[in-house]
C-alpha cells in the first residue's frame, strides 16, 4: 500500500513494527511511502555478534568517540547522503518526520560515531518493547559503522532487548553475525518478545501463540543501562563517560 502524507502518525507506525511491516520510499524524492514486509528476514543474534581480532583492537583503542541520542536528525540526514555504494536513498522528507517524531517520544535512537569531531558513521532505529529495528547505518570512515553497531549490540544486551532486527541480509551484516529467516519464523519471535511481560500478559501471550499480535503496552528495554554498567566498571574515567558511551574496552567485554 502506498500513502501520500507529511508523516506517518506514531501510534500506527510503532503498530506496523508489532506486525512485522516497516515503511520504505523508492527514492529521496518520493512524496508516498509503502509499507514493507520482506519473504526473507535479517536478524542478528545477540549472543551472536562476530567480534574480529581487528574490530576488538579498534573498539579497544577508543580511536572513535561514540554517543547516543544526541545527534538523532544529523543521523539520519548522513543515513540519507548518497554514497558511491548507495547511490539512492529509500529516505524521504516523510520518513524524516515521522522517526525524528518517534525519536521525540522515545521510540527511536541513534548511535553516533565521531572521528576528529566530525560525525564518521553509526546508525539509528525503532524500539518497541525488548526488540530493536535497525533502521538504517552509514559509514564515512573504516570501521565507523562496525563500532556503531558494536556499541548496540553491547547497550542491548545491557538493557534487556531480545530482538535486533535488521530487515534484508548483506554480507556486511552477515561478517558480524547477522543471519536471515524466513519472516514466519520472524514474526514468532517478534510476538514472543512482545508478549513477555505486556499488559495483561496472560491475554498477550495467549494470543501470539495462537498467531495474533501482543497488545501492548510493552515492557521497555533500558537504553541507559549500559552507561550504567560503563561508570560501575570504569568509576575514574569522568571524561570518558561524558562521551554518552563506556570506554571500549567496557563494550569488548560485553560482547565476549
Amino acid at each position: 500500500m502506498t500513502r501520500h502524507l507529511e508523516s506517518i502518525d506514531p501510534a500506527l507506525l510503532l503498530s506496523a513494527y508489532a506486525q512485522g511491516l516497516f515503511p520504505m520510499a523508492d527514492g529521496a524524492d518520493d512524496p508516498s511511502v509503502h509499507w514493507v514486509e520482506p519473504r526473507l528476514r535479517a536478524i542478528l543474534p545477540l549472543d551472536g555478534f562476530h567480534l574480529s581480532r581487528s574490530l576488538r583492537k579498534v573498539i579497544v583503542s577508543d580511536r572513535f568517540r561514540v554517543t547516543t541520542d544526541t545527534a538523532f536528525r544529523e543521523m539520519m540526514a548522513l543515513c540519507a547522503e548518497p554514497a558511491d555504494d548507495r547511490p539512492t536513498t529509500w529516505i524521504n522528507p516523510v520518513i524524516k518526520t515521522s522517526y525524528e517524531r518517534l525519536f521525540q517520544l522515545g521510540h527511536a535512537h541513534s548511535v553516533e560515531v565521531w572521528l576528529d569531531g566530525e560525525l564518521a558513521g553509526g546508525l539509528y532505529g525503532v524500539s518497541l518493547g525488548r526488540a530493536f529495528f535497525g533502521e538504517s547505518m552509514v559509514s564515512r570512515a573504516r570501521d565507523a559503522s562496525k563500532v556503531a553497531l558494536a556499541h548496540l549490540v553491547a547497550r542491548l544486551k545491557a538493557g534487556g532487548w531480545k530482538l535486533l532486527d535488521c530487515q534484508f541480509i548483506t554480507p556486511h551484516l552477515a561478517s558480524l553475525g547477522a543471519i536471515e529467516i524466513p519472516q514466519a519464523d520472524y514474526l514468532a519471535r517478534l510476538y514472543s518478545v512482545l508478549a513477555e511481560g505486556a499488559a495483561g500478559a496472560g491475554a498477550a501471550g495467549a494470543g501470539a501463540a495462537a498467531g495474533g499480535v501482543p497488545s501492548p503496552p510493552f515492557v521497555a528495554g533500558d537504553w541507559g543501562a549500559l552507561d550504567a554498567l560503563g561508570a560501575a566498571d570504569a568509576p575514574d574515567l569522568g571524561l570518558a563517560r561524558s562521551t554518552g558511551s563506556p570506554p571500549g574496552y567496557v563494550i569488548a567485554q560485553l560482547l565476549t
